[in-house]
């Protein structure tokens, strides 16, 4: 979806949601929860900055792998909600999930929308270390636009995009994470969530944007409460550019450095260390819950505002593998590796 905004910034509007209320989730993460970290400084970083960890071995990320994910997830075609390939998607990421943790909820929920609809959405959510009391969110959207309002084709405009960039790719990152936290356990705690509904909503609509985040940030279990939240959108372009976004500066601005100081050490060149503009995602209703949470996003695409013809296919039917690169999901998970297992200090 991804709405360019200006400032203010518009937080979405939670609507009423008939839910069924995620269960166990808290106990996935042990008996008592993840706990907060103990910090004398309220900045979410302010306890990281790093620590001696040259005798700490950081996995490697294979983007191959990854970017089979990706094309795994497009070839069930558009998943958007109520469709044959959403449902089917969210069969074989559950299924993924079980092979590398037995720590894997389904958050259902009911969520009116257009027309009368009644969408029946999933946040799928995996933990990884859960003994650990020093936890990090990281997440992505599974789903994928219903219509192509972008493309210049109105006889095209209402149907569904593949959703290769925009959706799938954040997603890959993740599924390979998981896949190397199995082999390599993570030495902090990890909770995934993979988000449903990013991007149900009309252009005009924000409010029926972000759809599993709002649910998920207004329904944490008791005792959720991760460190910080990574957001991954739009990280798989071959020419992708991620700078900083300015609503995760505003909440987040010391997790920022971080990421983007492991991603100069892992020499990540889609990573440009400048100040971004502010885009409406996931991480909004998360920050308003109280999660810093920072938006990892290729935000030139949004509104197909670059002047490479090749990446004008946000909300298209362009949104397709061939636009994606191994190299930069691995740019993506490299990044967060290190993160994770040289830069944060462990429990």
């Amino acid at each position: 979806m991804k709405i360019h905004q200006k400032k203010p910034f518009f937080y979405c509007a939670i609507r009423g949601i008939v839910a069924i209320c995620l269960v166990g989730l808290a106990a996935c993460a042990g008996n008592k929860g993840p706990q907060p970290k103990q910090t004398s400084s309220s900045s979410p970083g302010a306890a990281y900055k790093g620590q001696d960890q040259s005798q700490i071995a950081v996995p490697a990320f294979d983007g191959d792998k990854a970017f089979t994910y990706l094309t795994d997830q497009v070839h069930f075609g558009p998943r958007a909600p109520e469709t044959s390939a959403h449902d089917s998607c969210l069969k074989y990421l559950q299924a993924q999930l079980f092979k590398y943790t037995p720590n894997v909820v389904l958050q259902n929920f009911i969520q009116p929308g257009y027309n009368g609809a009644q969408l029946h959405l999933t946040n799928i959510i995996a933990s990884f270390n859960t003994q650990s009391t020093q936890r990090i969110l990281l997440c992505a959207h599974w789903d994928s636009r219903p219509r192509a309002d972008q493309e210049k084709d109105i006889a095209l405009q209402s149907k569904a995009i593949p959703g290769a960039d925009d959706g799938a790719s954040g997603i890959a990152v993740l599924l390979e994470l998981a896949s190397i936290f199995k082999n390599d356990p993570p030495p902090i705690g990890i909770d995934m969530v993979f988000f449903d509904g990013e991007d149900y909503g009309k252009e005009s609509d924000l409010n029926l944007y972000c759809l599993g985040a709002q649910y998920f940030a207004t329904h944490l279990p008791q005792g959720f409460h991760p460190d910080f939240g990574i957001l991954l959108d739009m990280v798989g372009d071959k020419e992708a550019e991620f700078r900083k976004e300015e609503i995760s500066m505003e909440n987040a601005n010391d997790v920022c450095n971080l990421i983007w100081g492991a991603a100069q050490t892992v020499h990540a060149r889609s990573f440009i260390n400048v100040a971004g503009e502010g885009i409406t995602d996931d991480h909004l209703p998360l920050n308003k819950a109280g999660i810093p949470t920072v938006d990892i996003i290729d935000a030139e695409l949004v509104g197909n505002r670059g002047t490479n013809p090749r990446r004008k296919y946000w909300h298209t039917l362009s949104d397709t593998p061939d636009n994606c690169s191994p190299a930069t999901l691995a740019d993506v998970g490299a990044t967060l590796l290190y993160l994770i297992f040289a830069e944060l200090p462990h429990s």
